[in-house]
Formats: structure tokens, sequence, C-alpha cells
């Protein structure tokens, strides 16, 4: 068993990590330790901000978790993907997750999702795609090859927000190590209830509560979460049951067939 820091500027928030076979659900590798230090002035003003908002979220009754309404905020983008099993409703949060965001509307627009098949699906865990090989190896962000300050060709870096959580129906980007995001992406399907598993004192009351539903909390910390399902987890749940081989892999291939923008964002503003 690895660890997963949780907030990963928060070192004394340590959570047992995922089995082998969870582990898996990032690209071709495991889930890593998430533990750098941070040393530069504006990476201490972060970890600050950090520090505050998670403050924030353990302790004010009226701290806003997105994910637990089903509304879609102003501040808040809405996609449906299409399926071959069926619609998936989903909203995004770009003020808490930019770059995951622009990078998988952008995505979407340009029909870069178009056809690509769920690669790797484990029933009680998650269903994950994004990945134009189909294989779990490729896959790369609208930055590559543009913008070295965002992407050095490894990928973007991870977002990390205290109101944000792998919760089922959670959607996240895989990854294959720390700030290696591309386009690959997964949806939290487990329905195991974890929940009194879970330390009071480092997860907010409403946070467990959630978790009762299910959900992947060994995953927080290793994974920008970034949206989350609001309508359609019946058909998450079909895609999660489909029968699979030896790599987790749809026998038969499940596809997404177009992402449409439902509710955009303007990331200029």
């Amino acid at each position: 068993m690895k660890k997963i820091i949780l907030f990963s500027l928060l070192s004394a928030l340590a959570l047992t990590g995922c089995s082998a076979k969870e582990e898996s659900s990032t690209k071709s590798s495991s889930v890593t330790n998430q533990s750098s230090a941070t040393n530069t002035s504006s990476e201490d003003a972060e970890t600050q901000k950090l520090r505050e908002q998670y403050k924030d979220a353990m302790t004010n009754e009226n701290a806003n978790f997105p994910q637990l309404s089903t509304e879609v905020a102003e501040d808040e983008a809405e996609v449906k993907i299409t399926t071959t099993q069926g619609d998936i409703r989903l909203k995004l949060f770009p003020t808490y997750a930019p770059l995951a965001v622009e990078n998988f509307l952008t995505h979407a627009k340009e029909g870069y999702y178009n056809g690509i098949i769920f690669h790797r699906v484990i029933n009680d865990f998650m269903i994950q795609a994004g990945d134009p090989k189909g294989n779990g190896t490729g896959g790369e962000s609208i930055w590559k090859g543009k913008d070295t300050a965002i992407d050095s060709g490894n990928g973007f870096k991870n977002e990390y927000s205290p109101y944000l959580y792998n919760l089922r129906g959670a959607l996240a980007m895989a990854n294959a190590g720390k700030d290696t995001n591309g386009s690959q992406f997964f949806i939290n399907q487990s329905k195991k209830d974890l929940s009194n598993q879970l330390p009071t004192d480092t997860f907010p009351a409403k946070i467990i509560e959630a978790y009762k539903n299910g959900g992947n909390p060994s995953l927080d910390g290793g994974y920008t979460v970034f949206g989350q399902v609001i309508e359609g987890m019946d058909v998450v749940d079909k895609i999660a049951a489909a029968e699979t081989d030896s790599n987790d892999k749809p026998k038969d291939d499940i596809k997404i067939e177009k992402i449409e923008i439902i509710k955009d964002y303007d990331f200029s503003k």
C-alpha cells in the first residue's frame, strides 16, 4: 500500500493509498507520493492560501462544496458526454481547477474526444477515457508544444482544492505522476460507503457525509478533480459493469460519440 498526501502542500494530511489494482487508474502507471517541498515566495503564498481554504472548509458551516449541488452555478460550465451506452451530464469547476477545465472544454470543442473509447473500466472503482490510442499510453494537453510555461512536454500541473473530492460521480484527470496531466480523465464510480474510515480532523463533515454514497477518498490529493456528474450515473454504472479483459479494457468497445458544451466558460475574464 502506498500513501497519498491530501492536498500535497499540506503534508500533515496523509491518507492510506489505493490498492495495486486501483492504482492502475492513471494513464499507465501507479499513483505516486505527492510530497514535494515548496521554497519560493510565490509557492509559500500558494501554500498559505491553501491552508486558509482548508481551514474554511473544515470550520465554516457555510463553506461551498460545489459537488454537493446538482445546480449549475454562474461560475461553472456544463457538458453532455454522449456515449454508446447513453448520456452523462456533468458540471465543471473552472474557479477551482481552471487548467483542467480549459483543457477539457477545448478538447471537447475541437472534437478531440469524439470516437475515443473507455479504455479502462473497473467496476466499483472508476471508468477512464480520453486516450486517442485507446490503450492508456497516449493523449496530450492543449498546451503541449505551445506553452512550456504550462506544459513542459510531460503534462500540466495538478490542481488541488479543499472544496473538491473524489466523490462518486466526480470527474478527475488521470495522470502518470505529479503534474503530468494530458487528456485522459476518469469518473469515480464506486458505491462503497467508506465514510466511517475518514478522520473527522482531516475531512470536512459534509464531505464525510457525501462519501456515504461512494467514491474513492484514497485518490484525494493525487488527482485533479474538476467536475461532477449531475445526471447519468446509471450510464456510468452501466459502463463500469461491462465485461473486461485482463487489462480492464471492455471486450466490446464503449465509445464517446461526442461531447456537447451546454454552458461554456470565459477564461479571459
